[in-house]
């Protein structure tokens, strides 16, 4: 009996160490050339801190099995490269994790320097991007607090950036209108990518993307590189994750947002193609019934994304992408008079916008030294609303339509050459085919007759074509110079614009930077078709919006994975569209979104200039942090000639994300606590003429006085709370996002209410809990 006990007592110590042993996952991967994009065989790949180290094979591939549950930092070493890290790798059991290294061409062999890991942190994936640029994480969009998995919600922890309000996920970038922000997927200009969005604006409520779906990306704010058209403010370059190809994963996650389902795997069994897919269905309705306010009626998106990847032996690399999104808000009118309490209660309408993108990518060498990438894709967008407006109980009348369809085709081409170890040229081009279905219905004010305002269908192209030089003499010295050139055919409107930039490494520790830049946009297309009471097309030869961009960036190691930042920036605006009416102080550099239809014209200027500063301790023993302060100023004229204040210019912007881990029982459990705090100079907004108000029956501004008041301060505290379970082959998390976890009411703006006749503060969101499961295997 004894020796029964003793045997089963055995037994189960060794079933318990067994399931312990098993609680580890495979690091592999690709190790790419940064500029052509190609397999580098030969390199080393080792994890710091530990003894495993492997060689990649002929085709740049690597494989690390057993690696335990944990947070590691990788170094890939080859002789004619210089040494790349891939820092906070998180392996979990549930999945493998597969990942893409790129690169850097060694110019020369020079004396051994201190290697300091986590040195090129965030170093921008786009070697040409060297100030105002950063790489940011999937681990990043993940774990900051109440950013829920949105790119958009994430960068507001960056310096300089600033949510434009809470009820999207609309951006300001060193004071510039959320407007002036460019989308690009594996290479495309992509549209809009976020559910709920509106005409010519660039976020929404929510982002479609998935980060199921993401791979690390680039994330740029001013003096962008020569590849880059189109944008004044900043530029998502995104990039996507391929999908396993060697054995099939899933990931189902359920929550307050709704629920969310990927899966991935090879093409077949002999095959090195991958697929990878992500569905989610939501109804944000769910959280207004439980009180949570966030929109009134019935508020609904689902969307989906994908990327195929496809190798050949002789024809290159093929890739199928793309996303979709469907997002409607419905709310019906109320018409018992009784109910009403205040204006904005007797209108109600129905809200659909919709967008996707779908594309190939086709890459290919030419020779070892040259790769040509193609692309062709298809993109649609279609935003539609209809308001109706209770003038009483038994009468309802339209307010307001709209429904704006664009349909674009993309062909882009670009050739990437390496003519040395010390030179490296870059030339491309974009053509878009647009198509285009607008209708508008609106008022001057609530009591001017409804009028249409625009009522067009046509198309036009718009063409971009760029080439870039990189010249290094020196491994620690970069020169980048190029040209990129932007044209509406529509109206025959032009931008050539030089581009440069240089950066120096004064030694292992300390970086030095310089860049400038021409930048230029289109207008929102509708703007060109809006019509006068002549029915004509004032607005038909609009030129581009333009604006010079100067940067000094300066950053050092100052401590063992701690950085400090400091970038200096100018931008001078030009070109931009104001009223005709010398009277009226409107500029299209306060606006959010939304297709203009007064009469503009080109005569308008502005200029954003400040200082940020950043201190970012990089992750360590499970802790990081980053706190960054932004000075800065945004003016704009109008017609009128005056010099005024921004809607953007909240002067001064102080961003800290913070966050640690409690691993438990050997990776078994990770606790996680992460916390976001903003702490930023509120908007500026204009005075209201109560009396004119009053007597008007509607909102009337006093014109002369534009945003010449401003908010209280804006302060947000946000805070995320995890706990994640890794079992055998199998990894569980439940999280808690708490956005504005003590319930502040910041202001959003003021307006005059006819039913209190007199004005009211209205305020963004309140305290906002997102819970999630999620189950990877």
């Amino acid at each position: 009996m004894k020796s029964k006990m003793i045997s089963l007592l055995v037994a189960g110590l060794i079933c318990y160490a067994t399931t312990f042993s098993q609680l580890t996952q495979t690091i592999r991967g690709t190790v790419t050339d940064q500029l052509l994009q190609t397999p580098l065989a030969g390199a080393t790949v080792s994890i710091t801190g530990t003894n495993k180290k492997v060689v990649a094979d002929s085709l740049g591939n690597f494989r690390i099995p057993n690696v335990a549950a944990g947070t590691y930092n990788l170094m890939i070493s080859h002789i004619n490269y210089t040494d790349a890290f891939a820092s906070n790798i998180v392996v979990n059991t549930g999945k493998e994790v597969v990942l893409t290294i790129a690169m850097e061409t060694k110019v020369r062999t020079e004396k051994a320097v201190e290697v300091r890991a986590g040195s090129k942190k965030n170093k921008p994936l786009n070697d040409m991007s060297v100030v105002s640029a950063r790489a940011f994480t999937v681990e990043e969009t993940q774990k900051y607090a109440a950013a829920v998995n949105d790119p958009l919600r994430m960068v507001t922890g960056f310096a300089g950036v600033a949510s434009a309000d809470d009820g999207g996920n609309d951006i300001v970038i060193r004071g510039n209108a959320p407007t002036g922000l460019l989308w690009r997927m594996e290479g495309v200009d992509i549209p809009n990518p976020n559910h709920f969005s509106e005409a010519g604006g660039s976020g929404g409520g929510i982002s479609i993307l998935s980060s199921q779906l993401l791979a690390n990306s680039d994330f740029l704010t001013g003096a962008f590189a020569a590849e880059y058209g189109n944008a004044l403010s900043g530029v998502f370059d995104l990039k996507l994750r391929k999908g396993n190809n060697e054995k099939k994963e899933y990931a189902l996650q359920a929550g307050l947002l709704g629920l969310n389902a990927a899966a991935e795997g090879p093409l077949s069994a002999s095959h090195r193609g991958s697929w990878l897919v992500n569905y989610r269905y939501s109804t944000l309705s769910l959280l207004n019934s439980m009180g949570l306010k966030l929109a009134e009626g019935t508020t609904n998106f689902q969307d989906l994304s994908y990327n195929v990847y496809i190798p050949t032996k002789k024809h290159g690399i093929f890739t199928v992408f793309g996303f979709g999104g469907l997002s409607s808000q419905k709310q019906h009118i109320e018409t018992d008079s009784s109910k009403w309490e205040m204006q904005d209660d007797r209108y109600a309408g129905k809200f659909i916008a919709n967008t996707g993108a779908t594309g190939i990518t086709h890459t290919i060498p030419i020779d070892d030294q040259t790769t040509i990438r193609s692309a062709l894709a298809f993109s649609y967008t279609a935003n539609s609303y209809n308001e109706q407006y209770a003038e009483s109980s038994k009468t309802v009348v339209d307010n307001y339509k709209d429904n704006y369809i664009t349909k674009k085709i993309l062909v882009s081409s670009t050739l990437n050459h390496k003519i040395n170890a010390n030179n490296a040229f870059r030339a491309g081009a974009y053509v878009n085919l647009i198509f285009f279905k607008y209708y508008k219905l609106s008022k001057e004010n609530p009591n001017a007759p409804l009028l249409e305002n625009i009522n067009t269908s046509d198309n036009t192209q718009t063409v971009q074509a760029f080439i870039q030089w990189q010249y290094k003499p020196y491994n620690n010295l970069t020169f980048n110079v190029g040209m990129h050139y932007l044209a509406l055919l529509y109206n025959n409107t032009g931008s050539a614009e030089p581009r440069a930039s240089v950066k120096w490494d004064p030694d292992s520790k300390s970086s030095l930077a310089l860049g400038y830049g021409l930048h230029s946009q289109l207008q929102g297309m509708g703007v060109y078709f809006a019509k006068d009471d002549h029915n004509l097309y004032p607005n038909k030869y609009l030129d581009l919006t333009k604006a010079h961009h100067f940067v000094l960036s300066y950053s050092r190691l100052v401590g063992y994975r701690l950085r400090a930042r400091a970038e200096i920036y100018y931008q001078q605006l030009y070109n931009v569209p104001v009223t005709v009416n010398s009277e009226k102080t409107f500029s299209t550099l306060n606006i959010s979104n939304e297709f203009i239809t007064d009469p503009l014209t080109n005569t308008g200027k502005g200029r954003n200039y400040g200082i940020e500063l950043t201190l970012e301790k990089y992750l360590d023993n499970y802790f990081y942090y980053t706190v960054n302060g932004s000075l800065y100023q945004s003016k704009y004229t109008a017609a009128d000639g005056v010099e005024r204040n921004t809607r953007f210019n909240g002067n001064y912007l102080f961003n800290s994300v913070a966050g640690k881990e409690f691993p438990l029982a050997g990776q078994r459990r990770v606790l996680g606590i992460n916390i976001k705090v903003i702490y930023a100079g509120g908007y500026r907004t204009t005075p209201i003429d109560l009396a004119a108000s009053q007597q008007g029956g509607y909102t009337i501004y006093k014109e002369k006085e534009a945003y010449s008041l401003q908010n209280a301060v804006y302060f947000r505290p946000d805070c995320r709370f995890s706990i994640k379970w890794n079992r055998t082959k199998l990894t569980s998390t439940l999280s808690l996002d708490i956005q504005n976890v003590i319930n502040r009411k910041n202001i959003y703006n003021q307006e005059y209410d006819l039913l209190k006749n007199t004005t009211v503060t209205n305020y963004q969101n309140g305290i906002i809990p997102v819970l999630n499961y999620k189950v990877e295997w």
